[in-house]
């Protein structure tokens, strides 16, 4: 008798759990970047005061548009489930800011709550496409500086 390994854990299996956390922080993402443009008395500034200095700060500057511009994209390739390890490579730096807004800047348990669930979210989506990072970390890469595009199938 030879011990196999499932294929399947019991329970829900990553695939589920993975797309319905694609679609959830897609829409969520898709949501929130469109309420800037479509609905811009609802951006939520923050109840703490720097919170809404680094709100209003962001605003001020055009950034803020430039921001949810993206929120947009990455919302839709999120929900159409298309081009996920740049997806997921893109959402890392603007995560970084909602993370330490929701942490350091304007604390509460809803914002702890946002803070971890983008965490989690992160987490999830990056966890299926983890081979495509780990290439990133090669400490001495060689550099091609052909013409040729190096695009492999």
């Amino acid at each position: 008798m030879t011990d196999t390994v499932p294929d399947e854990l019991p329970g829900p299996s990553i695939k589920w759990i993975y797309h319905l956390s694609r679609i959830i922080f897609g829409g969520w993402w898709l949501f929130s970047g469109l309420m800037h443009f479509l609905w811009p008395h609802l951006q939520p500034l923050g109840n703490e005061q720097p919170a809404i200095d680094f709100t209003r700060a962001l605003m001020v500057s055009g950034l803020f548009d430039w921001i949810k511009a993206i929120e947009v994209v990455l919302g839709l390739t999120m929900l159409a489930n298309r081009a996920m390890p740049l997806t997921v490579l893109a959402l890392i730096p603007i995560n970084v800011v909602i993370v330490y807004w929701n942490f350091v800047l304007d604390e509460g348990l809803v914002e702890w709550t946002f803070g971890a669930m983008t965490v989690l979210f992160n987490a999830i989506l990056a966890w299926p496409f983890r081979r495509y990072f780990w290439r990133l970390f090669t400490w001495r890469a060689r550099p091609d500086f052909s013409l040729q595009p190096g695009i492999q199938d």
